[in-house]
């Protein structure tokens, strides 16, 4: 798949706690038809055959609309899928090693906390960063939020392009204006609504007036 930075606008990340009663492809689906441009399929809780099964189904419908599909942490799911690529945080797989097991087509997201993550991530090769979390999230209780200072820095100091996560909604991603940002990652903003295709379409509408008025 090419891959640019548009790609990264609205980056849904799945969270199997937000369910309630629905499947996971479905919701990703009306997430995709609101306005989403990439998923992430984060599985903490699922054993190795599990996530495959979930990665599948998920691919099905992320290849039909040609939306970018991530795998989160796991580089062997990644590979058995064929998914377009993988996001890794500091204490995951080696962005090195990641790399040469996925290939120089592939997409490789890497988390960063600080200025000196985000550069040797995009010096190790990574495609894009992802900044976090830059609000106080239930998502990762163990999250130390990051300035807005520090994630300006970290967009003037790096080339490649810089996604924020971490508690972002409708009513606070506003506070991210003028930071130079490329996108947005969200979980509950939008799988955690009821309407997910409208709280989609909202979100996607917001990112562009805020980030790049």
């Amino acid at each position: 798949m090419n891959f640019n930075k548009d790609k990264l606008l609205l980056y849904g990340v799945t969270d199997r706690s937000w369910l309630k009663g629905d499947t996971l492809e479905s919701q990703v689906e009306k997430a995709i038809l609101g306005g989403i441009t990439s998923i992430q399929l984060r599985e903490k809780d699922l054993d190795h055959d599990e996530f495959l099964i979930s990665a599948k189904k998920v691919k099905r419908i992320t290849d039909q609309y040609k939306v970018p599909f991530i795998i989160n942490d796991n580089v062997e799911i990644a590979l058995e899928v064929d998914a377009d690529g993988v996001h890794i945080g500091q204490s995951d797989e080696d962005i090195i090693q990641a790399r040469k097991k996925l290939g120089r087509n592939k997409i490789i997201g890497v988390s960063a906390h600080n200025v000196l993550e985000a550069i040797m991530a995009e010096e190790n090769g990574a495609d894009y960063i992802g900044v976090g979390a830059v609000f106080h999230t239930n998502t990762k209780s163990d999250a130390g939020t990051v300035s807005y200072e520090t994630l300006k820095e970290i967009c003037n100091r790096v080339k490649i392009p810089v996604v924020a996560i971490g508690g972002i909604t409708r009513k606070n991603i506003m506070k991210l204006s003028g930071s130079g940002i490329d996108g947005v990652a969200v979980i509950s903003a939008i799988f955690g609504e009821q309407d997910i295709t409208k709280a989609s379409q909202e979100m996607h509408l917001l990112v562009r007036k805020e980030l790049f008025k």
